[in-house]
């Protein structure tokens, strides 16, 4: 199942990613919390298999997962080695003319490299770290080589092509910390998950976030399942509910372990309070209720690889990138993962 997280910058979006990450991280949560076991797969570390993504521009999650500054700045970025995974990913997909000519909504064929969520590949071996017992990617910062010359969406292109070519089963967990606001719908990385959770504080200007969010995702069919952070007392979850409705799944009230999670530094997941802790264990049961429809999934993928292919990638790459659509394929479990 894949996971994302959106909202207003400074609602929370990361802080609750990261825990709601640790909260799957742990094989057999306390029973208080009413956790269930999901039936899923089990890693080969008695986890379930869980890989973490920072695709914020503001890469944070790594400390939020408990990684110090220095720690983080160490980390290897997707972004910077994007002809890799490229190339990789192609295998020997004939639709695909070369690695250069993969852009970030290219989808997979017959012929290229499918990723699962804990396997071994070059990929995985590279650019994916453990921190605080999570496996973590991260797109990597905006350096000031990038200011007025670099879009990033060009780095996050790097984990629409992974979500891409990623194929993963239930109890088996993706979880993406996306960019703030509603910039995702710059591609079609927002039709990537299985489950949405917008993370909005009772404040104005977070629930218009949700506004544009949902507005841009309900034409698409995509769920969104609003997480109220920040939450002191019953007027702000009223607040929530009047201006969110139906689409208010929980929410996580302020606490001393929220805040200091908040300020990079995460206390044992233990620690935090029963009824925030239930929260979690809410996101999780609505993800493991999720059952994907791979042929609406690949679709999706191939409208937004040929409505970017028309606007802008046809004239890059110097060809008509709608020949890479093999049209009898649709990516799943079922298939071989090279």
């Amino acid at each position: 199942m894949k996971v994302s997280f959106v909202g207003k910058g400074g609602s929370g979006k990361t802080t609750l990613a990261a825990l709601f990450t640790r909260h799957l991280a742990v094989a057999d949560p306390p029973a208080a919390t009413g956790a269930r076991d999901p039936g899923g797969p089990v890693g080969a570390t008695g986890r379930p298999p869980l890989l973490a993504i920072d695709a914020d521009i503001n890469q944070h999650l790594a400390v939020a997962l408990g990684a110090t500054e220095p720690e983080a700045a160490r980390l290897p970025a997707l972004g910077d080695h994007l002809a890799e995974i490229k190339e990789y990913l192609r295998g020997d997909n004939p639709r695909i003319t070369s690695a250069a000519a993969m852009v970030k909504t290219t989808p997979p064929g017959r012929g290229s490299r499918l990723l699962t969520v804990d396997g071994v590949n070059p990929i995985y071996d590279r650019l994916v770290r453990d921190v605080g017992g999570v496996r973590l990617a991260v797109t990597g910062p905006f350096g000031t080589e990038d200011l007025g010359v670099a879009c990033y969406h060009a780095k996050v292109g790097a984990v629409e092509l992974l979500l891409n070519h990623l194929v993963d089963g239930p109890g088996e967990y993706v979880v993406v910390d996306m960019t703030a606001g509603a910039d995702s719908f710059a591609s079609g990385l927002f039709t990537r998950f299985d489950a949405t959770f917008l993370v909005c504080e009772p404040t104005v200007r977070s629930v218009a976030v949700y506004r544009q969010y949902v507005g841009h995702a309900r034409s698409f069919g995509i769920r969104v399942h609003v997480v109220g952070n920040k939450v002191e007392d019953d007027d702000d979850v009223d607040f929530l509910r009047q201006h969110v409705g139906a689409d208010l799944l929980t929410w996580l009230t302020r606490s001393r372990h929220v805040k200091g999670a908040e300020r990079g530094a995460p206390e044992p997941l233990d620690t935090l309070e029963p009824a925030n802790r239930a929260a979690l264990e809410l996101l999780r049961a609505t993800v493991d209720a999720q059952v994907r429809d791979w042929t609406t999934y690949h679709r999706h993928a191939v409208e937004f690889h040929l409505r970017n292919a028309v606007a802008w990638a046809n004239e890059r790459v110097g060809e008509d990138l709608a020949g890479q659509v093999d049209p009898e394929y649709v990516p799943g479990p079922q298939l071989p993962v090279h």
